[in-house]
């Protein structure tokens, strides 16, 4: 595809208002990209949108009017395996941030293990949006797998899991831990009782999954938020397991093009999905500190 058909990304809203919802202390955001000038963090030639510039620095202040104290980075398409924007952004933090690095199977244990002690935790594999990324299928990722189990790292999965087949099946056999983003990427108009939807919330019931309470502008039918639709899917998943749900901004919502949702009104989403500041303790705080380690 010639450059000139590869979208341009609609900037995240500047408006940094502060959100209804106050923010347990430690809390983390699982989920969010950072992208630099090109001529010094090329994009992959496989690059499937083209992002503006996102600094650390603009996500950071936001994230102090949020009061989000800690955050993990998660490796875009757009970069493919060229996984050195994110570690350049994360060494400036070592202590307050984790990653989610894309590699592909020709990694050495030498690079993994520096991966590790620069605050890697897992392992991306976009079957969705793949744009630079490696791994074309779960079973390719399968046997590479085994080279993560010393480090305790999991994979971070992108499908939509009500089309994925064999989704129990394929994912039980894995040997790490699985986070799927963006409450499994499905769309409210399948609904909380589509059977592939109801194969994950069994997943995610037993223990098998952590999910992403993340993107809920990617599978909403509404053209503005509030996102109501989004909730009775989010509240299946609380329901299901509140000890495998983490939280994430998307920061800055790459791939979005027309309206932007403002971060405070995404984050205040959770007030429509509980209240119970225990199960926000979880999500915002208890579960990623143990799923990266932090």
């Amino acid at each position: 595809m010639p450059n000139s058909e590869i979208p341009v990304c609609t900037p995240p809203d500047p408006n940094w208002k502060k959100p209804r919802i106050a923010l347990p202390a430690g809390s983390i955001d699982t989920h969010a990209h950072v992208f630099g000038p090109p001529d010094k963090y090329p994009l992959s030639p496989n690059h499937g949108y083209t992002p503006l510039q996102s600094s650390l620095e603009d996500l950071r202040e936001m994230h102090k009017i949020f009061g989000v104290e800690r955050l993990v980075l998660t490796q875009p398409s757009v970069y493919g395996t060229d996984n050195s924007m994110m570690m350049d952004a994360i060494r400036q933090y070592p202590d307050r941030m984790r990653g989610v690095v894309a590699v592909g199977p020709e990694i050495t244990d030498k690079e993994l293990e520096d991966f590790h002690a620069d605050g890697i935790r897992g392992i991306r594999v976009n079957l969705v949006d793949k744009g630079g990324m490696p791994f074309a299928s779960i079973e390719e990722f399968c046997q590479f797998a085994e080279r993560l189990k010393p480090f305790g790292w999991h994979l971070e999965l992108l499908i939509h899991v009500h089309e994925f087949p064999d989704l129990r099946e394929t994912l039980i056999k894995l040997p790490v831990d699985i986070s799927v983003g963006h409450l499994g990427y499905t769309k409210t108009s399948a609904g909380v009782d589509h059977p592939g939807f109801q194969d994950f919330l069994n997943l995610v019931r037993d223990g098998h999954c952590w999910v992403k309470l993340t993107g809920t502008y990617r599978i909403t039918t509404s053209e503005q938020t509030p996102y109501l639709d989004v909730t009775p899917m989010a509240q299946a998943l609380i329901e299901a397991n509140q000890d495998r749900l983490i939280w994430g901004t998307d920061w800055p919502h790459v791939s979005t093009y027309g309206f932007m949702p403002n971060d405070a009104d995404l984050l205040d989403h959770m007030l429509d999905w509980t209240s119970d500041a225990k199960i926000h303790q979880k999500i915002f705080v208890d579960n990623p500190v143990k799923l990266f380690g932090f």
